[in-house]
C-alpha cells in the first residue's frame, strides 16, 4: 500500500526503514532521511507513526526505546 503518495513510499518501505536502522526511526522525519527523501505536504504522518508503532511492537522494541 503507498503511505505516501508524493515520495511513493510504500508500507514496506517503512516498515523495512524502521527493522533496518539501528537507531530505531520514530517519527517520519527520520523515516524519510532513512529513505533519502523528505517530507513534502506531511498528509501520511499519523499513517506512518501508526507503521512505526506497529513495526517497533512487532519485534518487542518499542519499550526499550521509549
Amino acid at each position: 500500500m503507498i503511505v505516501c503518495s508524493c515520495n511513493v513510499l510504500s508500507d514496506h518501505d517503512v516498515r523495512h526503514a524502521v527493522n533496518s536502522a539501528g537507531n530505531f526511526p520514530r517519527n517520519a522525519r527520520q523515516i524519510y532521511g532513512c529513505l533519502g527523501c523528505s517530507v513534502e505536504c506531511g498528509r501520511c504522518a499519523r499513517t506512518m507513526k501508526g507503521l512505526i508503532d506497529e513495526t517497533l511492537a512487532s519485534c518487542g522494541s518499542s519499550s526499550a526505546i521509549r
